[in-house]
């Protein structure tokens, strides 16, 4: 599955995208805010595309300019989500490397899977989250639409051995598709 928009391609993920994931994740500033640890290597990049970024329906953001890797973006559709959705509802996740942040490429990023979601798979609402201080998910996700609707406290994130709280916000179907006229 590949995904085109204007400065972006979405695609899964492979053993070549490596040393740009492990260039990307390993700054301190981008996993830790999403939950999990800086890449220690650019193996275990590779080992994290294997095992996690190869999931169904994670993509690679790549820059089309540069035909570099930036960030990822995923849906988890159902129960693939851990805030207990319906079938069909699903929750995007997503984070792009410092280098690109303030570029918008994010937000083009998540509206191409949200369209995706909508319109191919069929999903009736869209679900997103963001731990207690991370402004820039925040912003994405408010730029996308989605609204605040339930606030978790003292959610478990194993990766950096701590627990946060998570704002979850949602859109539906009905909602996109007036925002989209």
């Amino acid at each position: 599955m590949r995904i085109e928009t204007e400065r972006l391609i979405l695609r899964p993920w492979n053993g070549g995208d490596a040393a740009s994931l492990y260039k990307h994740a390993s700054d301190p500033r981008v996993g830790p805010a999403a939950g999990w640890p800086p890449h220690k290597s650019v193996e275990d990049s590779r080992n994290i595309i294997r095992n996690v970024l190869s999931a169904p329906g994670t993509f690679a953001v790549v820059d089309r300019e540069t035909g570099e890797a930036a960030g990822s973006v995923g849906i988890m559709v159902g129960g693939a989500s851990n805030l207990s959705l319906n079938d069909d509802e699903a929750e995007i996740g997503y984070w792009i490397g410092a280098a690109y942040w303030g570029r918008g490429l994010m937000t083009e990023a998540v509206r191409a899977v949200m369209d995706y979601a909508f319109t191919t798979l069929g999903m009736e609402k869209l679900w997103c989250g963001y731990f207690e201080g991370n402004e820039k998910s925040r912003r994405v996700q408010e730029k996308c639409g989605f609204t605040y609707r339930y606030t978790r406290e003292n959610v478990p994130c194993p990766m950096v051995d701590e627990a946060r709280t998570e704002h979850v916000t949602c859109i539906t179907k009905t909602e996109w598709e007036r925002k989209k006229q």
